[in-house]
């Protein structure tokens, strides 16, 4: 069985600082192995996080730069909106983060959604699976996509991804990519990333902060399993490959053993 996963709190703003380093380890890691960097991300505020960490000034080192050139993005969730519109995770995660990135640190390759496929959830759905199938390998010759990491953020009501509380779609263990149409966060109709899929990630990252996370958090690491929160199962599915980057206003209270300092 897996080990529990990894809580930690951290000083005011440190948690851009650390979650580069922990970021950038996987970064060549993954290039070490296959040349190329696979992501998946949500949006929220992990994407100005994400920013802070990765176009920070760095100590100069090789294992201290980020390739963007070789890292492909995917994304956890997303609604289904134009990809201009101020809803659309891509329009966040370009704004805040790709945008930013100097030309000299190069460009990642972004996987977004067709709009085309706006109107037919279960068909944007359906394509963007198809678009993993062709990044990861043939659908036949695996049975779930590995990504490097995933990096995640965790809604009041515990929700990842689109992924909510009692909701059916959290049962689904065939396909790859769901859609939703009754999200009860709007826009109501997404797409999402599927809970085997989630949990077969090498990696996975949890950015919580704040005092209002406190309860959220305190849920999901002190009370009863059983509760069966999105956030609580990939927790238990995943174990010691779940690192969650909090500060300490969001983990107070929580009984749950944290790490501070570095990682």
């Amino acid at each position: 069985m897996s080990r529990a996963p990894t809580l930690f709190a951290f000083d005011g703003d440190e948690v851009p600082k650390y979650l580069r380093k922990y970021i950038l380890d996987l970064q060549n890691i993954a290039i070490g192995r296959h040349n190329v960097f696979r992501i998946g991300v949500s949006g929220g505020s992990l994407p100005k996080t994400l920013a802070k960490a990765l176009l920070a000034t760095g100590n100069g080192t090789a294992a201290d730069t980020p390739q963007f050139s070789k890292w492909e993005v995917f994304f956890a969730d997303e609604r289904c909106v134009p990809l201009d519109h101020e809803d659309s995770n891509y329009r966040l995660v370009k704004a805040e983060w790709i945008d930013k990135i100097p030309e000299e640190l190069g460009k990642p390759k972004v996987y977004p959604i067709e709009e085309k496929y706006l109107d037919d959830v279960q068909e944007m759905a359906d394509q963007y699976e198809q678009l993993l199938v062709k990044a990861f390998a043939a659908r036949d010759s695996v049975r779930l996509p590995v990504f490097d990491l995933l990096l995640l953020g965790c809604g009041p009501d515990g929700h990842t991804c689109s992924l909510f509380p009692g909701h059916p779609l959290l049962r689904e263990q065939d396909a790859w990519v769901s859609p939703i149409e009754d999200s009860p966060k709007p826009p109501p109709k997404r797409i999402t990333l599927t809970l085997p899929v989630v949990t077969h990630a090498a990696a996975i990252a949890f950015v919580a902060t704040g005092g209002g996370k406190k309860e959220i958090i305190k849920q999901i690491f002190d009370l009863d399993e059983s509760l069966q929160l999105p956030s609580t199962l990939i927790n238990s599915l995943a174990g010691d490959r779940v690192t969650w980057f909090c500060d300490k206003p969001a983990v107070e209270g929580v009984s749950f053993p944290t790490r501070r300092g570095s990682l």
